[in-house]
């Protein structure tokens, strides 16, 4: 047998019956996705960063961190908007490795599905309810988007989803930003696809119903570089990159021409450090070109409490069990640094 059926996991309305959003938390993030709308559509200024862990993988130094963040919005808010990352699955290139919270909310145990619903749900409700901030999380599975949808302000479709076709009708739905990541292979014009597909509505099968979405105007590119066909990794958040990229809208005559851009993965090589230099070198792009100014609208950047990462059974606290993250330190102080440069 192919398929071992295990147990039948609740439908996201009896998740979300469990753990409601009340009438205040709802009007407080409908207060900030107004804010976040309006940036992507150009009618604000403001700029983004949706910074964060590599993935949630516990809950206390995830709500640690977003408290910090927090205190931090208050100092910069009348120029940036924080949306941390609560990534809760984890894609992995072998698909070998702790696959985030989704499917183990213990790190060290074995995967418990049914588990990991419940607390992707209540960490999502708890960096609001505590910290006032909208939450962030990459659409690894379209159908248990359906879970948090009521939560997030930013959904991100990463560079191995970005070009499948569940995954772009499922983000013409999404009523908040999409970031629809550039393919492994960097391919721009795929890109542009992916976010024509996204803004476009569509007639599908979303969860065991026909759906009909009516297109996410919202939907937007992503550069987060590249890897050749001989595994070697390349950047594209160049100057030169970014205004092909905003030609390319152009001609592509896309709604809302957008870019954010991920100063980790491939435009790093995963050196997480170099991501201070790539945010310093994408602003300064941005002061050269009223072009490239309009396009990018924010950065991904990866910190946590302590720089690094360890493995799973290596307990320091606040450091990343999957991909290396700037320390806190050097995150606090890059965002006041961005604040400047903006």
């Amino acid at each position: 047998m192919s398929f071992d059926f295990r147990r039948k996991l609740p439908v996201p309305k009896e998740v979300k019956e469990e753990f409601p959003v009340s009438p205040e938390l709802a009007a407080q993030k409908a207060a900030v996705d107004a804010l976040v709308r309006r940036v992507f559509t150009g009618d604000s200024d403001k700029f983004v960063l949706v910074i964060g862990p590599c993935s949630a993988d516990h809950e206390a130094p995830v709500l640690d961190y977003c408290t910090r963040l927090s205190r931090v919005q208050l100092k910069v808010s009348d120029r940036l908007i924080l949306i941390p990352r609560v990534y809760t699955n984890k894609p992995r290139s072998t698909g070998a490795g702790y696959k985030g919270m989704l499917h183990q909310p213990d790190p060290e145990k074995g995967p418990d599905v049914f588990e990991g619903v419940l607390a992707m749900r209540r960490l999502h409700m708890r960096v609001m309810e505590e910290c006032g901030l909208p939450t962030a999380d990459e659409m690894l599975y379209p159908e248990n988007y359906w879970y948090v949808a009521d939560l997030l302000s930013y959904v991100a479709v990463g560079a191995r989803s970005a070009e499948d076709q569940q995954h772009r009708l499922t983000a013409s739905g999404i009523e908040v930003p999409a970031g629809m990541k550039n393919p492994t292979g960097g391919d721009l014009q795929g890109l542009l696809h992916s976010v024509s597909a996204a803004q476009h509505g569509h007639t599908f099968i979303f969860r065991g119903w026909e759906v009909r979405t009516d297109g996410n105007p919202l939907a937007h590119a992503v550069l987060r570089g590249y890897t050749d066909c001989s595994g070697a990794m390349h950047p594209n958040y160049s100057y030169d990159e970014l205004a092909r990229l905003a030609d390319l809208y152009q001609q592509e005559g896309l709604k809302n021409p957008a870019c954010v851009v991920d100063c980790n993965h491939a435009n790093s090589g995963k050196r997480f450090k170099e991501q201070i230099r790539i945010a310093r070198d994408v602003l300064g792009s941005r002061r050269r070109d009223p072009a490239v100014r309009s396009l990018v609208k924010g950065l991904m950047i990866e910190s946590y409490l302590e720089e690094g990462c360890q493995g799973i059974h290596d307990h320091v606290y606040g450091r990343s069990i999957t991909d290396p993250c700037l320390g806190w330190e050097d995150t606090e102080r890059l965002i006041y640094e961005i604040a400047e440069l903006v």
